[in-house]
């Protein structure tokens, strides 16, 4: 009887040795399993792709030696400009003001008191406009109609271009592949994007600037101004910072 008691002590002091290392063991791998460390990546992503906007800004500058007529006649001119520029560019094109002076102008020759010689008023407008091909034909229209300073030209990409999201899209996919490179040379994998940083940038084609100008224009409604667009460069960054189990 004192045998059997014995004997049971002993396989019951065994099997809670083999419990506890068994434990043990099972710590120990879930702790290896789960040891991670973060890791920073980034990507880069450059697209090329045609303009869908232009802004076309241009100004109506009238003088005086009176100060009323020289605002009469400005306003005059720049209604007429607005009419044409609305004519050509349609009903989706965006016409606001963005800048109106009346300034007096002096004698520089007059060492005593300064004297006003007359008066120059100048009326800028801005022409928002998705009808490329037709920007040429606006500055000839504005141009006929009285504006005589086309202060320059610019072409740019909307917010909600599908370019921009794609750009993002193959930065995101390049830092993406690097960390699961770095995962796999560590011999274990991604677990999940801790932080993401990005930003993007549009490289503006050179823009068309031309200098005031009062020359005349041949009415020859074919005559058109040429304008070229160009590509625009999409430049879109991506930095992660991922959790890497190694």
């Amino acid at each position: 009887m004192q045998i059997r008691l014995r004997n049971t002590s002993v396989i019951r002091t065994l099997f809670l040795i083999s419990l506890v290392v068994s434990l043990l063991l099972l710590i120990g791998c879930a702790k290896k399993s789960n040891r991670t460390t973060k890791v920073t990546v980034a990507g880069e992503a450059i697209t090329r792709v045609e303009p869908d906007t232009a802004v076309v800004s241009l100004s109506v500058v009238t003088q005086s030696s009176h100060a009323l007529t020289a605002q009469e006649e400005n306003a005059r001119k720049s209604d007429a400009v607005s009419n044409a520029v609305k004519a050509i560019a349609g009903s989706s094109a965006e016409i606001k003001t963005s800048d109106y002076t009346l300034q007096p102008q002096y004698d520089p020759r007059d060492n005593s008191l300064p004297k006003i010689t007359g008066y120059n008023a100048r009326n800028s407008v801005i022409v928002t406009m998705t009808d490329l091909k037709n920007v040429g034909a606006v500055i000839d229209a504005a141009s006929r109609a009285g504006a005589n300073s086309i202060d320059g030209i610019s072409f740019v990409l909307r917010q909600t271009s599908p370019a921009r999201g794609q750009a993002l899209a193959d930065a995101t996919q390049q830092a993406m592949n690097k960390a699961r490179s770095i995962a796999g040379a560590l011999g274990g994998r991604v677990l999940r994007v801790v932080e993401e940083n990005e930003s993007s940038t549009v490289s503006e084609p050179q823009a068309l600037a031309y200098e005031s100008m009062t020359r005349g224009y041949d009415l020859n409604p074919r005559a058109q101004t040429p304008i070229t667009a160009g590509q625009l460069s999409i430049r879109s960054n991506v930095q992660l910072i991922v959790e890497v189990e190694s």
